[in-house]
């Protein structure tokens, strides 16, 4: 294994999501003045990249640009040089409404490049709508985060980038555990990242998303590789079996702890912007 002693680690933390509620877990930060709190603790905790999705009046999933617009302001008052990475995800709205947020030119927005099962759907992410979406991210200096559900996915962020539909280095976020999609494979996992080394190079950075029970699994082999983590209130409320997350922070908590263990030291938001060749704060 490469020896990954003294090299930072971003920590990203995905706030809300689509489909968590309060009854789930009452942490679950659904209102904007409740996300800017809840993100503010994480960013305290050692977060440096915001994951942002917004809910209407009741707390159900929108595109609302409105409410990303005021989302967005309140971290970056009270999260100052975070990076804020707003949504495009599928299940927030239908068609081009899934981008209209992009102009609000946030530092990164997710971007899925092909389709896949879900629970009890289709994510479906059409090509038309995938292009669309990143060129209007070209269009507004946005960075994307390339979502991969699958292996096909980063060989098609390789093709994007070829075509120049994405702009420098992508940044790939595999993400596992979703049921009827990528397990949590280690197999798996370490191929996905000798195809982002083989893609864009071995100093490509990628980041690994677990969700439910498969979040500190993947936390852990991300941060044992040399990728980046996410963690957070969208992918899993719980710490384990038996106890609710009582925050973002808490979890972000976790990360930073394996950080310590694998004596990496925690990215500031000065040197996550480096690694993802992100500007200084607008």
């Amino acid at each position: 294994m490469t020896d990954v002693k003294g090299k930072p680690c971003i920590i990203c933390v995905a706030i809300t999501g689509s489909l968590p509620t309060k009854a789930n877990n009452p942490a679950v930060p659904i209102t904007v003045s409740e996300q800017v709190e809840s993100t503010h603790e994480a960013f305290e905790a050692g977060a440096t990249i915001a994951h942002c999705h917004v809910r209407d009046d009741e707390g159900k999933p929108t595109s609302d640009p409105e409410r990303f617009a005021r989302l967005k302001e309140g971290l970056e008052k009270h999260c100052p040089g975070m990076i804020v990475q707003l949504s495009t995800g599928g299940r927030s709205g239908a068609g081009q409404a899934r981008g209209g947020m992009l102009s609000l030119r946030p530092d990164m927005a997710s971007l899925s490049v092909g389709s896949n099962n879900f629970p009890t759907r289709v994510y479906e992410n059409p090509p038309d709508l995938v292009d669309w979406l990143a060129s209007e991210m070209l269009n507004y200096g946005v960075k994307p985060e390339v979502e991969a559900f699958d292996l096909s996915h980063i060989l098609k962020a390789k093709e994007m980038q070829q075509k120049g539909q994405l702009a420098g280095t992508p940044y790939v976020q595999f993400v596992m555990g979703v049921k009827n999609a990528m397990p949590a494979d280690r197999d798996v996992f370490d191929y996905y990242i000798r195809t982002v080394e083989r893609l864009f190079g071995k100093d490509a950075p990628w980041c690994a998303a677990g969700i439910g029970p498969a979040q500190i699994i993947l936390n852990d082999w991300s941060v044992s590789s040399g990728g980046h983590a996410r963690t957070g209130l969208e992918d899993n409320v719980r710490l384990d079996r038996d106890r609710l997350a009582p925050s973002n922070a808490a979890l972000v908590a976790r990360v930073v702890d394996l950080c310590q263990k694998y004596e990496r030291p925690v990215a500031d938001w000065r040197q996550a912007r480096q690694i993802l060749g992100l500007a200084a704060p607008r």
